[in-house]
């Protein structure tokens, strides 16, 4: 091992173990590590920045792009009608969300058609009188089996298929994945809705406000004569609630309700004001003690929250890339930076009973917000923050949907005849959409998740350092050393398996890049064809069941459905074992050796 192959080996461990740790997001992880391979020579300085503009990223940028406008123009929202008329039978419920989730993410991101069906699941099991925690692994375990079946449905193919353009000269074509990760999601989809399914342990009985238990923390003080608050203004007054563990979500004044109160921050209190606060039984008494304040019904409080006409309560679920991630309520200033108001939060399933102000946020994390309706929605578009609260289609949209979605049909039947490639396809789609205004042009970008991006334009050069330092070859060789006199089904066997644990603790996307050059050299070195070994890869990155970080949708999923990371083996381990089963002999068929 040479000075460069103990630097850039040095270099992937530190990067393996602080992605599996979790401190700092991967995004930020991965760009450390390209910046240290770039300051050895590594990586190129001329090639520093190659990876942002490498295919694969280009084409993960838009996909993310097409879907969201096809989720904002509600052309998918058609396809979910027919769910809510099963949802009293269990069995058929969970198959129609599980077979429409692995259907949508075979042709867009396969994050986003969880972030759209979720609501509905959560909605429909509580109308059903069952627990989300029933249909919310399966939801999301089908979306991540359906993303195997094209090219463009999970980033780890659209990888494997830029890698091998980059080696051979001849890319994998959109349905070249159908065959194995076809069959592969169909056994893996009846494996959970026959037996699956019933391996999910369920914690979380309900969700909303019977789990929040709203009435438990909102009170409603009036300003009385005596009270020193008098004159004292709206910023003023939050001071002294911050130091009592309160907040302030609104106030009426004269018969006017202010929901965002950081708009009025210079009011004065006066006699008779009704304050709407948020805190404990204790605090408030105290509070009101203190203050000369009134306490009025928590009741009326309730009430006036849940049923005003200009304003809205709504759960939401925190995404990986979230914005709050890491942070405090004091750090965030909810009210100031986004106009809503922080009632609750609950981290699997169990809702959080600390003062809230030292609560902080988590991906999986399920938080209660209150605000004006369209500051409301504006947001948690900010935050990066997903509803789980289903959208309903405006009278203009059915029209923006049938184009949006004729768009999208053209592009792809474009791309799969051959006839253009899919980044021409995809960019041409993006362009008519903005041309036909279907999602207002400033709104695309919010559909693209740029830590992804950021993360494979930073991997995608240490990738390749893998190769041009020799990295590769050493592994290989200390692989087949390891694997030396087994028969070549054991070898893709054992591929398959490598990559599908590393992909259960690292990011799919990373997987696929750091594994598909030890994968076709390992093909090389014993002359078999290289597209079962890349195909392998693209399987194993994509397939995580076994914890909640190896892939965005099962973190998602976790608050709302109240798992613990025990329950991901539970059900993952054995659909895994049966994904390994089918996937082996699809592979020696369809891509022999």
């Amino acid at each position: 091992m040479n000075f460069d192959q103990t630097i850039l080996s040095l270099i992937l461990l530190v990067l393996l173990v602080l992605l599996v740790w979790g401190r700092w997001r991967y995004d930020i992880v991965a760009l450390g590590a390209l910046f240290t391979a770039s300051l050895f020579g590594l990586v190129p300085q001329a090639e520093l920045f190659s990876g942002f503009g490498n295919p694969a990223t280009i084409t993960v940028v838009l996909v993310l792009i097409v879907s969201f406008g096809l989720t904002k123009s509600g052309a998918v929202e058609f396809v979910t009608d027919f769910i809510e008329p099963v949802a009293d039978n269990p069995f058929l419920h969970i198959s129609a969300l599980t077979f429409l989730a692995a259907f949508l993410s075979m042709f867009m991101n396969n994050v986003g058609a969880l972030a759209l069906l979720m609501p509905i699941a959560i909605q429909s099991t509580k109308k059903a009188g069952r627990s989300p925690a029933t249909v919310l692994m399966p939801l999301s375990f089908g979306s991540i089996l359906g993303g195997l079946v094209t090219m463009i449905g999970t980033p780890p193919n659209i990888l494997i298929a830029n890698y091998r353009q980059q080696v051979t000269g001849e890319s994998f074509s959109m349905f070249d994945f159908a065959p194995v990760g076809g069959g592969i999601a169909l056994c893996g989809i009846v494996f959970m809705l026959l037996f699956g399914w019933r391996l999910v342990k369920v914690r979380v009985e309900s969700t909303g406000l019977e789990l929040f238990k709203v009435e438990e923390y909102l009170f409603e003080l009036k300003v009385t004569n005596e009270s020193d608050l008098l004159g004292q203004t709206i910023k003023q007054f939050k001071q002294t609630l911050e130091s009592n563990n309160m907040d302030l979500l609104s106030i009426i004044h004269k018969g006017d309700r202010f929901h965002n109160v950081y708009h009025y921050r210079g009011h004065e209190l006066a006699n008779n004001d009704l304050l709407m606060l948020q805190g404990s039984h204790a605090d408030m008494n105290d509070l009101a003690t203190t203050h000369k304040l009134e306490m009025v019904s928590a009741e009326n409080a309730r009430n006036e929250i849940l049923h005003s006409e200009d304003s809205q309560i709504m759960e939401i679920v925190v995404t990986p890339q979230s914005t709050i991630v890491g942070r405090t309520p004091p750090e965030i200033r909810f009210n100031r930076r986004y106009g809503v108001n922080l009632l609750a939060a609950s981290r699997s399933g169990l809702p959080h009973q600390g003062r809230l102000r030292e609560f902080k946020f988590e991906t999986g994390d399920v938080l209660l917000l209150h605000g004006d309706v369209d500051e409301l929605h504006e947001g948690i578009t900010k935050m990066d923050c997903y509803p789980l609260a289903q959208r309903h289609l405006d009278i203009k949209r059915p029209a923006k949907a049938a184009w949006a979605l004729g768009i999208f049909i053209l592009a792809i039947s474009m791309a799969a005849s051959g006839l253009v490639s899919i980044q021409l396809a995809l960019g041409l789609a993006t362009v008519a959409m903005a041309l036909l205004n279907i999602v207002p042009v400033r709104e695309f970008y919010n559909g693209v998740d740029w830590s992804v991006v950021i993360l494979l334009g930073a991997m995608i050069p240490v990738g390749a350092a893998l190769e041009t330092t020799g990295t590769a070859t050493l592994l290989v060789d200390g692989l087949l050393s390891i694997a030396s006199g087994l028969s070549p089904v054991i070898i893709i066997a054992f591929i398959l398996i490598i990559t599908m644990t590393v992909s259960d603790v690292l990011n799919n996307a990373a997987t696929a890049i750091l594994m598909a050059p030890i994968a076709f050299n390992i093909a090389g070195s014993l002359k078999l064809n290289p597209d079962a070994f890349l195909m392998a890869v693209a399987v194993g990155a994509s397939c995580a069941f076994l914890t909640p970080i190896g892939h965005q949708n099962n973190a998602l999923i976790m608050g709302p459905g109240g798992y613990k990371f025990s329950d991901y083996w539970r059900v993952g381990l054995p659909l895994e074992m049966v994904i390994v089963s089918v996937a082996v002999p699809l592979l020696l068929v369809c891509w022999p050796i």
